[in-house]
């Protein structure tokens, strides 16, 4: 087998394993957060990465992979800003309507390509850019309800998407820069990122619910579901900067939007959650865009010269990179409508 056909397969493993993961840990929190009324999104997101570095710690004792350290303030500045976009999100979520949130998400999709356009002179061929917008409308028809605008709630929207755009174009320009692996970056980050929400999540799930979460009843069924929860967010995490590493910011959020549907399709299947034929509609839509975008992707890398490795330059920034192929070296989310807690209740590993 051919690098590039490693290459490949580890692409479409990092990409399962990332769609399974998600849609696992939304059902799993929704159960969590819907059923049993656990509604501390930021402090469970804070113990998912803390359950997360100790697993990969004992991965690191078990010499699964090598400790790589490199520049200590892009590691720590890069984990806090991590932490702080997803207490924005919630913050997002907390202070607007589902239907505008809904819409925040949508956003990033576009500012992530024109953050890379202006900063990192990255090109998105036409083709691409419509099969994005046909994407975003469809998840938009399907998601995407009232719209219930307020200055506060605007505003820790646009940090949000910002943070959470910047985040994630760092998750894969540092590994190419300091050419470690996803592993030794969420390694290195985690403990940042887990500090960071450990000490402000207690203090906005109070904000946004009203209540402490440490006098929470934690009942052995709440617990159960809460190691369950932190158990699968090592493989969200693990795939997350995986898949963002192997393909690019857009593409990670292009299969986020596919994980959204895969939620609205099992909460309607699994769980009987209320779907309409404007779900059924925009994710129809949604499906055609997602497919558009990895065949535009694969004609475009196909049509590529096909140089000798040695001369092409590490690290290309061309979106050329399809769901199901190869790496083009750029840069969750999922629960959507689908959990009908709460707006507040909902945290980024729903979406990640």
């Amino acid at each position: 087998m051919s690098e590039g056909q490693k290459f490949q397969l580890g692409t479409v493993g990092a990409l399962s394993l990332s769609v399974v993961s998600s849609v696992s840990i939304v059902i799993c929190n929704k159960a969590l957060i819907s059923t049993l009324g656990f509604t501390f999104a930021t402090t469970l997101t804070s113990w998912h990465l803390l359950v997360t570095f100790c697993s990969l710690h004992v991965a690191l004792w078990m010499k699964l992979f090598e400790h790589k350290p490199f520049d200590a303030r892009a590691v720590m500045g890069f984990g806090i800003l991590n932490g702080i976009s997803i207490g924005l999100l919630n913050l997002s979520l907390g202070f607007n309507s589902v239907g505008f949130y809904q819409m925040t998400k949508l956003a990033i999709i576009p500012c992530t390509v024109l953050l890379e356009t202006l900063f990192f002179r990255k090109l998105f061929s036409r083709n691409i850019q419509f099969s994005l917008l046909i994407l975003l409308l469809g998840v938009g028809i399907a998601t995407v309800t009232d719209l219930q605008l307020n200055m506060l709630g605007s505003v820790l929207s646009l940090l949000a998407v910002l943070t959470t755009c910047i985040a994630q174009i760092m998750t894969n320009t540092i590994q190419k820069k300091f050419k470690v692996s996803s592993t030794q970056l969420l390694y290195q980050s985690c403990p940042y990122q887990a500090l960071t929400l450990f000490i402000v999540g207690p203090f906005l799930d109070g904000l946004l619910t009203n209540q402490n979460v440490f006098a929470f009843k934690y009942t052995p069924q709440v617990l159960f579901f809460i190691v369950l929860s932190c158990l699968i967010s090592v493989s969200v995490n693990f795939s997350t900067f995986l898949v963002i590493g192997k393909t690019s910011p857009v593409t990670y959020q292009v299969l986020g939007h596919l994980k959204t549907c895969l939620v609205l399709a099992f909460g309607y299947v699994l769980l009987k959650d209320p779907f309409s034929w404007r779900n059924i509609l925009g994710i129809l839509v949604a499906v055609v865009g997602m497919v558009l975008y990895s065949y535009c992707c694969t004609l475009e890398t196909q049509q590529k010269p096909q140089e000798p490795s040695a001369k092409q330059p590490e690290g290309n920034e061309n979106e050329s990179d399809p769901l199901l192929n190869a790496e083009n070296g750029s840069v969750m989310t999922a629960d959507g409508g689908a959990i009908k807690a709460p707006a507040w209740k909902s945290n980024k590993d729903l979406h990640a």
